[in-house]
């Protein structure tokens, strides 16, 4: 990883498996790190500007919400209507997140992605149906994969060797 530097490299390792649960996260990791939460903040922001890290956000576990049908809904619409559907789908409040992903035909002719959670899997189906409502006569083909276990999510990490 190039263009960071020593209080970068800090901030990174002391937020990699997240942010503290407390009122003032930033002046948190700056107590932690020895430097001032105003400077960790400017550093994340242009750790963001620079596309070094590319957002901050909560991840929840959807299981301990209570939600725990989850399925990625894929659709298969025309190449360049995708980036405008997308955007109408990814604001639906039920899609947590939604993504344009090749296609791997002839087997795989989805390229519209968007996940989403319930409490059941009549309620994930539900909130496909909507979803498809919304494509209309865009929609070619879609298809719903569930999970079946979780996987540990996780942010970027820094080598253990320093890289």
């Amino acid at each position: 990883m190039t263009g960071i530097d020593a209080l970068d490299r800090r901030i990174i390792a002391a937020t990699q498996a997240g942010l503290p649960l407390v009122p003032r996260p930033f002046m948190a990791v700056a107590e932690a790190i020895g430097s001032t939460e105003a400077a960790v903040i400017e550093r994340f922001n242009h750790l963001k500007e620079r596309g070094i890290v590319r957002r901050i956000a909560a991840a929840p576990n959807h299981y301990a919400l209570g939600m725990t049908a989850n399925g990625m809904t894929v659709w298969d619409v025309a190449d360049q209507s995708v980036s405008e559907l997308g955007q109408m789908i990814g604001a639906l409040p039920f899609v947590t997140h939604c993504y344009r992903r090749p296609r791997a035909l002839p087997v795989w002719p989805y390229n519209l992605f968007a996940m989403v959670h319930g409490q059941s899997p009549d309620e994930v189906e539900a909130k496909r149906a909507r979803i498809a409502g919304l494509l209309g006569s865009a929609c070619r083909g879609s298809d719903i994969l569930y999970s079946t276990r979780i996987l540990k999510k996780t942010g970027m990490r820094l080598s253990q060797n320093g890289g």
